[in-house]
């Protein structure tokens, strides 16, 4: 069960890893060494970047935007 739960982490992180357009793929070998904790602890750190990065493009499209 535990490797199943890995590679679905492993794919949310390849799929965060992807965020500029470019596909980035993760050695699913890497897995054997990274705990359950690891890969979810690195999920939750790309989230958060991830969500980092669209509240910043969010506020500099906000200085384009005509004012009505």
């Amino acid at each position: 069960m535990e490797n199943s739960e890995k590679e679905l982490l492993l794919k949310e992180i390849e799929k965060l890893l992807s965020f500029d357009g470019n596909e980035t793929s993760v050695n699913p070998d890497y897995l054997q060494y990274f705990s359950l904790e690891e890969l979810v602890s690195i999920r939750e750190k790309l989230r958060q970047r991830h969500d980092r990065m669209v509240e910043e493009n969010r506020e500099w499209m906000r200085q384009f935007k005509k004012e009505d």
